[in-house]
């Protein structure tokens, strides 16, 4: 349900979603002067929502560009073994290539981290057990095999780096301090303000939302970093296979 509501549902529903179920609660909750000293609590709860939210978005948007670019290299180190397996004979190259497709397949359609580790490790074994001619041709493809582990274990390393709980505890503490004072604090009776008051819990609101989507790669972004391995599904490795 979860995965559905993130993938299905996109960012303006979202937000049109919010606004007008903020709008209903500015003009249904009670209105609150707030003294001097509450203000202050405001501000500075404020300050350390966006203090802390920031950072944090930051650093999901750059891990989703890290993918990016992690995905787009294996897809290259295959691509540049299937252009490998060119000089084999049929046999082996026949074994490999379907070894290849079969990883390929599992990282494309599953995207999670070691979705396709299984997959990768027969590739190795194939590799380290085979006893027949051409050792030279199976030793010069393991290697390859070997040096695009790096990447495989940036790939894994990265889909785990996602918000911890006790991040997550501490936002939803300090988004909830600054929605309320937002809902309840009495800024005047013109229809202006309430409006601008529900604009800005949407928005308080949608910095979570997208914090979500974006840890959980299903943000529109992340969900292109499985292209460079459906491009070469789709085109047969380029038509070279």
């Amino acid at each position: 349900m979860k995965q559905l509501l993130l993938t299905k549902i996109r960012l303006t529903h979202y937000f049109l979603g919010f606004f007008l179920i903020f709008f209903a609660v500015v003009f249904l909750a009670p209105r609150m002067k707030f003294d001097s000293a509450a203000l202050t609590l405001f501000s500075v709860n404020s300050f350390l929502y966006g203090f802390y939210i920031a950072p944090i978005l930051s650093s999901q948007k750059l891990r989703i560009e890290e993918l990016h670019k992690i995905v787009r290299q294996e897809a290259n180190a295959v691509f540049a073994m299937m252009l490998t397996l060119k000089s084999f004979p049929d046999p082996i190259r026949a074994d490999l290539k379907r070894l290849l497709y079969e990883y390929v397949n599992a990282s494309a359609k599953q995207c999670k981290a070691g979705e396709g580790e299984e997959r990768y490790e027969k590739l190795i074994s194939y590799c380290v057990d085979y006893r027949g001619e051409h050792q030279d041709l199976i030793r010069q493809f393991l290697e390859k095999l070997v040096a695009n582990e790096l990447n495989r274990t940036n790939f894994a390393m990265q889909m785990t780096n996602r918000v911890f709980s006790n991040e997550w505890m501490i936002m939803l503490v300090l988004f909830t301090v600054t929605l309320s004072f937002v809902m309840l604090l009495d800024a005047g009776d013109g229809a202006v303000y309430r409006v601008l008051a529900a604009l800005l819990c949407t928005g308080l609101t949608m910095l979570l939302v997208i914090l979500v989507k974006m840890s959980t790669l299903t943000h529109k972004k992340a969900k292109q970093i499985w292209d460079p391995y459906k491009t070469l599904i789709r085109t047969h490795f380029y038509r070279i296979d």
